[in-house]
């Protein structure tokens, strides 16, 4: 019972994930990537995931998935875990820069 509560409330290290090797995976369309993103993320829109699996495992290493508002990016975390890839729901792509660059 107490892990259900520590994983509840279980705060991300993004910073650490990166300086790790983790991957920012950017999940808007390309016209919103293009209007601003995180430096050296990868753009690959979330209707595009699923046939993307097999490249983005390429990139061997855990993906932190950013969009507008979370929505996006925690639907496209979900689809890269069921395919045995440790993904991270980042949220907000501007807020996602400011944990990562702080």
């Amino acid at each position: 019972m107490l892990s259900f509560f520590k994983n509840l409330f279980a705060v991300t290290d993004y910073k650490s994930l990166l300086a790790n090797g983790a991957v920012v995976l950017d999940v808007r369309t390309a016209q919103e990537f293009d209007q601003g993103h995180i430096k050296n993320a990868k753009n690959i829109p979330l209707d595009r995931i699923a046939i993307r699996v097999p490249d983005i495992k390429q990139f061997n290493a855990p993906v932190i998935c950013c969009c507008a508002s979370g929505m996006r990016s925690g639907q496209a975390a979900k689809i890269l875990k069921a395919n045995g890839i440790k993904a991270y729901n980042g949220g907000n792509w501007q807020s996602l820069s400011r944990k990562i660059s702080s």
